[in-house]
């Protein structure tokens, strides 16, 4: 994308799903340490280990190349994390990126496993190149759910990547169950297809079958230069 982020656009987006996440009693938190995010998630109890993708230890990003959300409830406890990074995909594609292992690795011939594999049949997630935002580890609090929390989720991290990259996709893996139950259209995302990675990693102990979805930078842009003007979002 070569369209400049507005800023007071993107503030006005931003301030109406802060603003709803503030009336469901959850203060957010942005932040771009990503070991103090794996802080928060470790001493997390009911959150599952956080991937490599967003540990520094296998994988570091870059300062302005990421960053991640925390929702705290009314007594300091934590209620809601995300987190969203960026890949620069000008010479590749994210189904490249995915089965060189890549994406979780910032080297994968030291840190994987001999037996690591991820297999893409997204036939979408070639031409998905670019600026590519990547947004996962999405968590929500027992108590909160059902409450649209994902909504809120999704408009920070897609304000939030807009305002720092314009990036040309943002793109994540989901589990099937959360496009069965309904919970990935609060996401709203575009786009999804199944085949998104089949992945094993040995040592981290993940073994999934996720579904890709996203969302292209043109159809980014107008969702945030036309949410800007509604007076309220609806979430349910």
């Amino acid at each position: 994308m070569t369209v400049a982020a507005n800023p007071l656009q993107i503030s006005r987006f931003l301030r109406l799903y802060d603003d709803d996440a503030a009336q469901k009693g959850i203060r957010l938190l942005i932040g771009f340490d990503f070991r103090e995010y794996v802080s928060i998630t470790q001493a997390t109890p009911t959150k599952m280990k956080t991937y490599p993708v967003f540990r520094p230890d296998r994988s570091p990003i870059q300062p302005r190349h990421g960053f991640w959300m925390a929702g705290f409830d009314r007594n300091s406890q934590v209620a809601v994390l995300q987190a969203v990074r960026l890949y620069d995909l000008s010479g590749s594609n994210f189904a490249e990126h995915l089965q060189s292992l890549k994406v979780f690795y910032a080297d994968p011939t030291t840190h994987a496993h001999s037996q690591d594999c991820c297999i893409c049949k997204s036939p979408s997630a070639v031409k998905i190149v670019g600026k590519v935002a990547y947004h996962g580890d999405a968590w929500v609090r027992r108590d909160y759910r059902g409450q649209g929390i994902p909504k809120i989720m999704a408009g920070i991290a897609f304000g939030v990547s807009f305002a720092m990259w314009t990036p040309d996709f943002v793109c994540a893996l989901v589990p099937r169950w959360i496009v069965e139950k309904g919970v990935l259209a609060q996401y709203e995302y575009t786009h999804h297809e199944p085949g998104g990675a089949i992945l094993q990693l040995v040592e981290e102990g993940f073994a999934d079958e996720d579904w890709l979805a996203w969302i292209t930078g043109e159809e980014l842009r107008r969702r945030v230069n036309c949410e800007q003007d509604t007076q309220q979002i609806s979430v349910v």
